[in-house]
């Protein structure tokens, strides 16, 4: 079964556990939720719903509990964009390729790794039967 799908606060939240290795409430509050003026009982909401839906897991650490994404890391935002492009656009890619043709400012880095994913792309499709 997959994971609920999660908001962008909780993704934002789940990406700075992950870029952490791994987060007691008292640090994500601190380093997460302090800057974006949230309270300690949020982060803790937060954390705890993140839990429930199967996207953070935790473990007691001293008498603390630490909490961790058991999945591997860009897993969940591959997931996301799964979810952003099979619900919000139908399962196609090509909105998504316009915005980034017509308004985003793509970097050069950014451009090269576009052309490698579209460059694999292409030699798996001369791989299929």
């Amino acid at each position: 079964m997959r994971p609920k799908s999660i908001g962008d606060q909780e993704l934002a939240l789940l990406q700075y556990v992950e870029e952490q290795g791994a987060a007691t409430v008292g640090q994500a509050a601190e380093g997460f939720g302090s800057p974006r003026g949230l309270a300690r009982s949020t982060v803790l909401t937060m954390m705890e719903r993140l839990r429930q839906k199967g996207h953070l897991d935790r473990r007691q650490v001293e008498g603390v509990y630490q909490y961790f994404s058991p999945a591997p890391a860009g897993e969940v935002l591959r997931d996301v964009v799964k979810t952003f492009v099979e619900k919000t656009l139908g399962g196609s890619v090509s909105p998504f390729v316009t915005y980034l043709t017509e308004e985003a400012e793509v970097s050069d880095a950014d451009l090269a790794e576009l052309e490698e994913l579209v460059a694999k792309l292409q030699s798996k499709r001369r791989e299929e039967p």
